[in-house]
């Protein structure tokens, strides 16, 4: 390193997949989204990011994605978090991939949201939520649950998200069985289906299972109805989930892969086994507790005090 040149900050984290414990699709919105109701969960499958930034007055992003991800979210992170704090600079990213793309997981979206939480610490910059908010849901629909984490319902086109009371801890299985499945083609098949009817009684019904606790048989997921016809193969692993001991399975987004609960990390083990050949890995419920003490001890080199959004200790 020559004279004068600033050191890189560097940190390594780790962007969590979601799960939807419930998800209803309601009318169509005059801007082409669908009015949505969806209760958000992270988990503990996870990528892992390593970013580096180094002050400078011209700006670079750079990433290192053995997968080639066409329009990288994370990069597109790094833009909007560097235009959001007023900084330039050097912004070099290393992604390892474990969350299954197109699954409904949500792993571009995380990776987009541990871009925006990790840059600002790193590069001395305060951004306050409100700022961090609006970059996120200009990235994607599901970016902005990842700045909170935990139990969260999502409303509007999802982007609107409140805090609900953390679950306890449990286990799951995640089942990717990397079938493509369009998201665009599932709204399309859907949307003949939804009637102001049944509109009003997805909201009274998702508000009942909600108040009552939530999460048990009266769950759902709408775009099961339309896909699982498309894609049958879904619907006989869901069933395998059921068989296999999972208290509930549904499909997570719009597919295409599933989930199932269970009440033991054992029975979870069992089943894994039952499911052997497919692309399946366990997981537990992460609290959003759990998330922000995670991004704290990722961030304790670049931070005095744990706040949220956090904050750098090098702030002027």
């Amino acid at each position: 390193m020559s004279k004068g040149t600033p050191a890189a900050r560097r940190v390594r984290v780790r962007a969590l997949a979601k799960i939807n414990l419930d998800l209803r699709v309601l009318a169509k919105r005059p801007d082409g989204y669908h009015e949505l109701r969806t209760i958000f969960q992270t988990i503990s499958l996870a990528d892992t990011l390593d970013i580096a930034f180094t002050p400078g007055r011209k700006t670079a992003i750079k990433i290192d994605d053995p997968l080639g991800i066409p329009g990288n979210l994370a990069v597109q992170a790094a833009e909007a978090a560097l235009e959001a704090m007023g900084a330039t600079g050097r912004v070099e990213m290393r992604l390892a991939k474990r969350i299954p793309m197109g699954a409904g997981l949500g792993g571009g979206s995380s990776d987009a949201a541990a871009v925006l939480l990790a840059l600002p610490p790193l590069a001395g910059r305060s951004v306050e939520m409100p700022r961090l908010y609006r970059a996120a849901a200009a990235l994607g629909s599901d970016v902005p649950f990842f700045l909170l984490g935990g139990t969260a319902v999502g409303i509007g086109r999802g982007a609107e998200v409140f805090p609900l009371p953390d679950r306890g801890p449990q286990t799951g299985l995640v089942v990717a069985p990397g079938v493509p499945v369009s998201t665009a083609e599932a709204y399309r098949l859907l949307s003949p289906r939804l009637t102001s009817e049944s509109q009003q009684n997805k909201i009274v019904t998702f508000q009942s299972l909600w108040w009552n606790g939530g999460v048990g048989e009266a769950a759902r997921n709408d775009f099961e109805v339309v896909v699982f016809q498309q894609v049958p193969r879904l619907a006989r692993l869901k069933k395998r989930l059921l068989e296999a001991g999972a208290s509930l399975a549904l499909m997570t987004g719009s597919g295409s892969a599933l989930y199932g609960l269970f009440r033991t990390g054992a029975e979870a083990s069992r089943a894994r086994l039952a499911l052997e050949g497919e692309n399946a890995w366990r997981f537990s419920l992460v609290s959003r507790a759990r998330y922000r003490s995670m991004w704290w001890r990722a961030l304790k080199e670049h931070i005095d005090q744990r706040t949220w959004p956090p904050q750098s200790r090098y702030a002027r």
